[in-house]
This record gives structure tokens, C-alpha cells and sequence, in this order.
């Protein structure tokens, strides 16, 4: 039997445990037999209906917090794309032939997401090993053995519970300590020369996802401007820390330099002295309004994309190196040069654009192009405000993403 033979309805309605499949937004979609059986609900009566309508918290035990734990485990699962499995959990269940009555249940759920083809989390795949025989076994030799286990796991699971919160709320601070940082030395939207430009910023969502994404733009001698965006591997204060470092390397660097790969050049021999910096990317760009060309280098990031005014979108990927630091002796850089018409637009950003799970990254790269061609003529600001609506998932993307637009 090959794949295609496989009735997989049939596999799931057969699975050996309780497993429900939600939306995002916690409704029923399909419910196996197991579920059905062991929930002591018709599937009729959980189809099309709200997780929490139908298994709510005990009214009547202030200290119940199944449901809460439970709705925390799934948004969790929303917000990162990332399985949960969950402590141990008291639930208790009302009796569906007579109502008012609870009966102690205890589960030990697993949620785990289905992306669609843009990455998003189109469904949940919640699964529940019912544990309850085990806990509250009574009588017998061994019976009070299992009172005790049931109290030593009932104890374990809230301190675990309350560790999580802990965390969680650390997390939570943290990543407001690294936003705040990284705003802090990202530049400030500001004219460069004459040239209408416009710069953006969106952080990760999730506690753990803030990262180390930047861009920067200076004026250069002549018409000329230095345009540059990067991206640091790694979460949090540290990969904010080093963003600071390298974008102020490169914009310092960049006054001096030669050319785009000269400057990335002596960026990498800098990186490999900073703690963290290792394998970093980034994209350098001099834009020359006096002869009307860009020239550019890239260090294992996306190719910049750049709009003519007939709709047509180049990207430039002909002067491609590997990251920062990841050759043991540096050599020369690369560089190209590109020629724009008046009215061409140039589009940096960080893969957070781009890039989903599970997708080639041409992908993302063609619908950034469809996506420019669509909004040809449109001005920085819009566009830039565009270009994250078309591109970025609506419950936020998992990746930081930096964006700057110019009009040459």
C-alpha cells in the first residue's frame, strides 16, 4: 500500500487516543471515536461548537483552572507555530444526563499546530491521554498509594504551572527590555538627501522571538546614499545588543569604504571579535543618483528588489557571499552594479518578509514580487505600510522583519 491508498479520515478516526481537531478560533472541527467515547459527548454535540462551551471549568470549585490553563496552552500554539505539551490537568467534566453534577477527571493534552501553506496555523490538533483510572484509584492494597501519587501529581502539576507563569512573565519582560533596546538604536525615520524613503520595524510575536533585525541609511559624499539592512541570529537582549554593534560598524564603515563589499568586508573582520555576531547577514546598497546606478553586496541575505516604474521587479543577487565571520581567512567581497530609470523603486528587508516554514523561500520571493507589481507607483510610505499587509501573516509573522523603501 503506497500513500495514496492510505484512508487517512479512516487512521484518524481509528486512532488509538482521544484526539480533536480545532480552529483558530477553539471550534470543534472533527473529533475522532476515542474522543467521543471518553468525553461521554456525541460528536453532534461538539461539532461547530466552542471548546469551552462545551467543557467549561467548574462553576462551583474556585479553584479549578483547567479551561484557563488549557486556553493559554492553545494561544500559545497560535501565537509561535510551535507543539505544546501541557503539565498534567485537573478538569473536571459535567455529567451530560444530569447537569449540576461534576465528576473529577484528570488529562494530560498535547496541542500541536497544522500550517497552511503560508505559514499560518489554519488548524489545531489537540490530543488527551485520560489519566483518571490512574489518579483516583481507590481501595484495595494499593489504594492508598494511588491517593498519595494523586496528590503528589496534583502538587507537582501546579508548581509546574506556576513555573511556567514565572517564566512566561520573565519572557514577557524581557522582550519588552529588547524592543525598547532595539528601537532605541534602530535610526529614527529621517530625509535622506532630497529622496523620499520609508523605514519599518515589526517584531516577532511571541516572548522568545524578538530578534536582532536592522537596517540603517546614510548620506554619502555627492547624491549618493548608503542603504543597509541586517539580521543577527539569535533572541532577545543579546542579539538586540549586537544588532546595535554591527549597524553602527557598518554605517561607520560605510563612510569610508570604497563600495558596499568593502564596507561589508570590514563589518566581517569586525564581527568576528563580537560575541554572538557569528554567521550575522546583511545587505549593503549605494545608491548613485549621478550616474544612476546601485551598486551592492550581499553576506548570505535576501536579495534586495528593485521596482522600474513598467512594473518589472530585478531582484539583485549577482554579488551573493556567504554570512559574516563564516569563512575562516576573509577575502574580497563581491559587488555589482545595477542601472535605475527615474521613478524605480528599492526594496531591502529581512526574511521575516519572506520566509515561512515549510516553503522555499522563492516562494516568498515571488510574492514579493507580485506584490510590488501590484502597488507600482505607490509612494515609500504606503508601500512600505502595503507590503507588510500583503506579506506578513495576520497574527504576526515569527521572525522580526525590517523593511526600508526608496524612491530613486
Amino acid at each position: 500500500m503506497n500513500g495514496a491508498d492510505i484512508d487517512y479520515a479512516a487512521v484518524f478516526q481509528a486512532f488509538p487516543g482521544m484526539v480533536a481537531l480545532l480552529t483558530p478560533e477553539l471550534v470543534y472541527a472533527e473529533v475522532n471515536e476515542e474522543y467521543v467515547r471518553a468525553s461521554g459527548r456525541p460528536r453532534a454535540a461538539l461539532i461547530g461548537r466552542y471548546l469551552f462551551d462545551a467543557f467549561p471549568d467548574n462553576p462551583n470549585d474556585s479553584t479549578a483552572t483547567g479551561a484557563r490553563n488549557l486556553r493559554a496552552s492553545l494561544m500559545r500554539v497560535l501565537d509561535t507555530g510551535e507543539r505544546d505539551a501541557m503539565a498534567l490537568q485537573r478538569y473536571d467534566v459535567e455529567s451530560p444526563e444530569r447537569p449540576g453534577n461534576w465528576t473529577e477527571r484528570y488529562w494530560s493534552p498535547v496541542n500541536a499546530p497544522v500550517l497552511g501553506p503560508d505559514g499560518r496555523v489554519v488548524l489545531l490538533v489537540h490530543r488527551v491521554e485520560e489519566v483518571t483510572e490512574l489518579i483516583t484509584a481507590r481501595g484495595g492494597p494499593g489504594g492508598g498509594r494511588a491517593r498519595i501519587l494523586e496528590a503528589e501529581l496534583y502538587t507537582r502539576a501546579r508548581e509546574l504551572q506556576d513555573v511556567n507563569e514565572r517564566l512566561r512573565q520573565a519572557h514577557a519582560r524581557e522582550r519588552e527590555v529588547a524592543l525598547a533596546l532595539q528601537e532605541a538604536m534602530l535610526p529614527a525615520p529621517r530625509p535622506v538627501g532630497h529622496h523620499p524613503a520609508a523605514v519599518r520595524y515589526r517584531p516577532a510575536v511571541g516572548a522568545l522571538n524578538v530578534c536582532g533585525d536592522w537596517y540603517d541609511l546614510v548620506n554619502l559624499p555627492g547624491d549618493r546614499i548608503g542603504v543597509a539592512v541586517g539580521d543577527v541570529v539569535g533572541h532577545g537582549l543579546r542579539a538586540a545588543g549586537v544588532m546595535g554593534l554591527l549597524r553602527s560598524a557598518l554605517s561607520a564603515a560605510s563612510l569610508v569604504a570604497q563600495g558596499p563589499a568593502q564596507a561589508l568586508e570590514a563589518l566581517g573582520l569586525y564581527a568576528r571579535s563580537v560575541d554572538g555576531a557569528e554567521s550575522a547577514t546583511a545587505v549593503e546598497t549605494h545608491i548613485d543618483w549621478d550616474t544612476h546606478t546601485i551598486a551592492y553586496s550581499c553576506a548570505g541575505h535576501p536579495p534586495p528588489a528593485l521596482l522600474h516604474t513598467d512594473g518589472t521587479v530585478e531582484f539583485l543577487d549577482r554579488a551573493t557571499d556567504p554570512p559574516l565571520g563564516a569563512r575562516p581567512e576573509p577575502v574580497p567581497r563581491p559587488e555589482a552594479a545595477v542601472a535605475f530609470g527615474e521613478g524605480d523603486t528599492l526594496v531591502l528587508y529581512t526574511d521575516g518578509l519572506v520566509e515561512r516554514r515549510r516553503e522555499d523561500i522563492d516562494t516568498g520571493l515571488a510574492r514579493l514580487a507580485d506584490s510590488l507589481a501590484h502597488h507600482r507607483g505607490t509612494a515609500p510610505e504606503p508601500l512600505a505600510d502595503a507590503l507588510l499587509h500583503d506579506l506578513l501573516p495576520l497574527g504576526g509573522a515569527t521572525d522580526d522583519t525590517a523593511l526600508v523603501v526608496v524612491r530613486l
